[in-house]
């Protein structure tokens, strides 16, 4: 993720994707507070870059809520 950070920018598709993906692995970790940071992150860039109704940014939306959900 950092490499594709450096390489290609914060806010490149395939790096927020490799984002999400890790949110991914620290939600089926149980790691609620590093999961939703990533989140927050990957939504407010996608909704920025590809607007609030793409497809990619409502899965991010979605993918916070429930993690939310999980914190209770």
């Amino acid at each position: 993720m950092e490499t594709s950070k450096e390489k290609l920018g914060p806010d490149h598709p395939d790096t927020l994707t490799s984002m999400a993906n890790l949110a991914s692995t620290f939600w089926n970790q149980g790691r609620w507070e590093e999961a939703e940071k990533l989140e927050v992150e990957v939504m407010e860039a996608r909704k920025e870059k590809l607007g609030p109704d793409h497809p990619d940014t409502l899965t991010s939306m979605a993918n916070l809520a429930s993690t939310y959900r999980n914190q209770g």
